[in-house]
């Protein structure tokens, strides 16, 4: 029997000001006592990093250390060596397997030549393997820009694997369930996000209260890789409205 994929907490589902005030630490045994199989670590709500990483690397639940610094720069098309080498290694210390970043101001132009020393770099790296998210920009989110990617990046070698976030489409436009059809095939890790469109934007909500086919999504998309809730958790019974969460989870996962 195959083995079961794991469900994820990002942990920027707890809300932003809630984690810097209470800390990853304290949110990521909460997941575990809701049963989550690990967590999303995000460098950009860490308080003091040398302080808290270490701790967290004990817990053995950090599975994906997410770093929202863009992996090409944007005045020059250059690769972001410095944030690339940092996430790397942060990622390596706690045990994560993936390290989430987007392509941030890449240029098929530009940084093509930098694709060789990433995939240099990345060889020496077998630890952890770098992913990349489709995020809320036009120049690293949309389905043209990833594709476009991707097909470089083969060109030269590299075999990396994507990041799709079910609810960023929205905010860009595009069709989630197109995308999926799309680059389902290079899909490594997914974010479970239900969204609702208000007035004037877009925003992250529950599963159930999603306007948009979240299972039809779910189902697009290649069986036996991680789902992470990347959307609100908020009650007074965090443990018991995250245990309801992924078990809602489970439970398509088990349907199909």
């Amino acid at each position: 029997m195959a083995e079961r994929a794991p469900l994820l907490i990002s942990l920027a589902a707890f809300g932003a000001s809630a984690v810097l005030k209470q800390g990853q630490l304290h949110y990521t045994r909460l997941a575990r006592e809701a049963g989550a199989d690990g967590v999303e670590l995000r460098a950009e709500l860490l308080r003091d990093a040398e302080a808290e990483l270490p701790a967290l690397a004990a817990t053995g639940l950090v599975a994906v250390y997410s770093d929202p610094a863009p992996l090409w720069r944007a005045d020059d098309g250059g690769l972001n060596l410095a944030a690339l080498e940092q996430g790397l290694a942060r990622a390596a210390w706690l045990g994560a397997r993936r390290l989430k970043m987007s392509i941030g101001g890449f240029d098929a132009e530009r940084s093509r030549d930098s694709l060789h020393e990433l995939r240099r770099r990345l060889a020496g790296e077998p630890r952890v393997e770098l992913v990349i998210e489709n995020d809320q920009t036009l120049r690293a989110g949309t389905l043209r820009a990833l594709q476009r990617f991707s097909a470089e990046a083969e060109t030269a070698g590299l075999d990396l694997g994507l990041v799709f976030d079910m609810g960023n489409w929205h905010w860009l436009g595009e069709c989630p369930l197109r995308a999926a059809e799309a680059i389902g095939a290079r899909v490594r890790y997914i974010h479970a996000k239900g969204v609702f469109r208000r007035p004037d934007r877009w925003v992250a909500v529950p599963l159930a209260e999603s306007a948009a086919p979240w299972r039809a999504v779910l189902r697009a998309l290649p069986q036996g890789q991680p789902w992470a809730i990347e959307y609100p958790l908020q009650g007074e019974d965090l443990v018991a409205v995250t245990r309801a969460e992924l078990a809602l989870l489970n439970e398509t996962r088990e349907i199909g």
